[in-house]
């Protein structure tokens, strides 16, 4: 397993993903940083915390209505491959979401 350091508003993350995955968590995390700055720039700066599920969110509702057919992007199925690797990446930045919490 690797284990990659993305900046997500400002500040850095150790992020662990697939042998291979690091580029792929890489774009990702810059997509998601663009996101959480954005509604940092609409709501202010609110805690990391807050701006990070506010942007999960508004993800999982673009995700959702992609999925629909009533996104504007055609939905497709994902590769499984792609996916597994999405996931594994994902369920890492949960589990740093989830620890960031605690010490709240």
């Amino acid at each position: 397993m690797a284990t990659v350091t993305v900046e997500v508003n400002g500040r850095p993350y150790a992020v662990g993903c697939a042998d291979g995955q690091e580029e792929r968590v890489r774009i990702l995390a810059k997509q998601f940083d663009n996101q959480v700055r954005a509604v940092a720039q609409d709501v202010g700066q609110v805690g990391d915390l807050r701006l990070f599920l506010m942007s999960a969110l508004i993800l999982a509702d673009e995700l959702h209505e992609a999925r629909l057919g009533g996104g504007k992007a055609p939905a497709a199925a994902p590769a499984p491959a792609a996916t597994d690797g999405v996931a594994e990446a994902l369920n890492a930045v949960a589990a740093r979401i989830e620890k960031i919490a605690q010490n709240i």
